[in-house]
């Protein structure tokens, strides 16, 4: 049955990755390109949501995983990913990342040569950032696909074996109390706690274990609760509105704890917090999606279809429209109007003409 609240969530997620990536122009938190007048302020609402829009992306991933493996032989699903992944992957490397790293190039590192001198010459000397290669914010693409390959054997296993202990004893346990949830924080918090100290979050994949080894367990994650069926989304209707409750506080905890002096012990709380933080704004994301969005719309047909030429577009497009103006007088709420209507609109006009082009449609991921 077609789960259109994760569509849904998968939609309005993207949407929100694309708001928070106009705000890195504006914090104290390092990007391409910055404006002339930092806000602090706007850190605290770009935290909250920091806390659960990555882990949302990698486990409506792994839901989507269980679903295309029922229609699928192993075969079939690493093809199509490699088509759906890969390819996006090439083609946003070496055409929609490069103007990126050119306009970072000529706001902060004195380059003067026009764009396809640079494109020729340079895009493609040395690695970001030192160099000029990079997959910047596609860096989701690789990892999803790594994850997809590496996992793919278990999943097997669990379509097979749809009634495996494995399966019947969480189904068990979450039949008894919905709380059993939670006990799926805990090797998310071993991660934070025991791998992320020793593993700066690079996103360039190598040496990069700590969000490696975090996200591919939420997206076994995602897999695995469509494999339990039916009773993980009771379990998930009877857990929502505490798990809301009890997000609402632990996140004010936890935000409390960043203003404390850095410990070993503050670490393993703060890890602590951070993680059952994270869990419970899932668990309320998608909670309350299956209790009001799961049903189909025109609306969602359409970006259901857009959010991923998108996803690849827009962070090119808002980077070159901050360029124009970084210098500006303009206060930050114009700029930041500016630059969010402008890369909606913007992406949203060339995804019109990609769709209507069958050779472009496979480079953003379309069939």
């Amino acid at each position: 049955m077609r789960r259109y609240d994760l569509d849904w969530i998968r939609v309005i997620v993207f949407g929100i990755l694309i708001i928070y990536h106009v705000g890195m122009f504006f914090v104290p938190w390092g990007w391409h390109i910055k404006n002339n007048e930092i806000s602090s302020d706007l850190r605290w609402p770009m935290l909250f949501v920091n806390q659960w829009r990555l882990a949302s992306l990698f486990l409506i991933s792994g839901m989507g995983t269980c679903f295309a493996m029922s229609r699928r032989s192993s075969r079939q699903y690493i093809t199509e990913r490699l088509k759906r992944l890969l390819v996006p992957l090439i083609f946003g490397m070496l055409v929609i990342v490069p103007p990126q790293v050119y306009i970072e190039r000529l706001a902060y590192n004195g380059y003067t040569a026009g764009y396809f001198h640079f494109w020729i010459y340079d895009a493609f000397q040395g690695v970001y950032p030192e160099g000029n290669l990079s997959w910047h914010h596609l860096w989701f693409l690789p990892y999803l696909l790594i994850f997809s390959i590496v996992l793919t054997p278990l999943f097997v296993f669990l379509k097979k074996h749809p009634e495996s202990t494995f399966l019947q004893f969480q189904r068990n346990l979450l039949q008894r109390s919905p709380w059993h949830l939670l006990w799926y924080i805990i090797p998310l918090f071993l991660a934070e706690g025991l791998v992320e100290p020793f593993f700066e979050v690079t996103h360039a994949l190598i040496d990069d274990w700590f969000t490696i080894v975090f996200f591919i367990f939420i997206f076994f994650y995602g897999f695995n609760f469509i494999s339990i069926g039916p009773t993980f989304w009771k379990a998930l209707d009877r857990i929502k509105k505490s798990a809301l409750i009890l997000g609402i506080g632990i996140f004010a905890i936890y935000f409390y704890l960043l203003f404390l002096e850095d410990t070993t012990l503050k670490h393993f709380v703060e890890a602590a917090f951070k993680t059952v933080n994270m869990w419970l704004w899932l668990l309320v994301i998608f909670g309350y999606g299956a209790s009001f969005l799961n049903k189909p719309s025109k609306i969602l047909s359409y970006c259901n279809t857009a959010v991923y030429p998108f996803y690849i577009l827009h962070q090119t497009v808002t980077v070159i429209l901050c360029y124009f103006i970084f210098q500006s007088d303009l206060s930050i709420t114009v700029k930041f109007l500016f630059l969010s209507v402008g890369t909606f609109l913007i992406s949203g006009l060339i995804y019109e003409l990609i769709r209507r082009i069958k050779i472009l449609r496979p480079l953003f991921g379309l069939k």
